[in-house]
């Protein structure tokens, strides 16, 4: 396996991986004017703790140490967390994933202090700092957009409305709710998409956009 990297200032970037089951990739990107910049690639390589590391060692992570940009999973390899519905799966809090009774609940739980291999799903050190992570909105975005679409009522105009405002995605896209983050604009600034939800779909769709304005 062969890693190809490029580097650039630390300071002015933030760094973006990705992982698939079969390659890993590092982009540097910004929230200014500048696009991202292909940094490292990785083919034929599975998403693993080792795999991170050794992405980690040739993009000189110790050297540099980076502000990182990864989904759950991602961020889960680098900070040395098991995988899979564990029970603590989150490094910025102890919300325990088991006790669904509490998830809608209880708004605040405690602040996870420590990454210890052997203590709350941690099964080895972690590669990276947890205060240099960050969460990509975007993924954040497509995955509250699943979860609604998903939960609208299929027969309604709301969902009708979807259907006829992107002709060109297959049924089996917009009922599984695969749509790219442009879409999802174009949706957020559509005062009839509004108009045509249910009370109920209405409320929870108006309260995501609010999220997304932050975001």
């Amino acid at each position: 396996m062969e890693v190809v990297v490029r580097e650039y200032n630390p300071d002015q970037w933030l760094l973006f991986i990705d992982s698939s089951k079969v390659s890993l990739k590092v982009v540097y990107s910004t929230t200014g004017r500048f696009p991202s910049v292909p940094s490292a690639h990785a083919a034929n390589i599975k998403e693993s703790y080792e795999s991170m590391k050794l992405l980690l060692r040739k993009i000189k992570y110790d050297e540099f140490k980076w502000n990182l940009c990864g989904d759950l999973m991602v961020l889960a390899l680098l900070l040395g967390m098991q995988l899979g519905n564990t029970k603590y799966c989150c490094f910025l809090c102890e919300r325990d994933r088991w006790d669904k009774n509490n998830h809608y609940v209880n708004k605040l739980w405690h602040k996870r202090t420590s990454l210890t291999p052997g203590e709350k799903n941690v099964v080895t050190l972690p590669l990276v700092f947890p205060e240099k992570n960050y969460l990509p909105t975007l993924h954040i975005k497509l995955d509250v957009m699943i979860n609604f679409v998903k939960g609208t009522d299929k027969t309604g105009r709301g969902f009708q409305y979807v259907r006829n405002k992107f002709p060109n995605m297959s049924d089996a896209k917009i009922k599984e709710a695969i749509f790219i983050g442009l879409q999802i604009r174009e949706l957020m600034q559509d005062k009839q998409f509004d108009e045509d939800l249910h009370e109920a779909e209405r409320n929870a769709w108006l309260s995501f956009k609010r999220i997304f304005k932050d975001i």
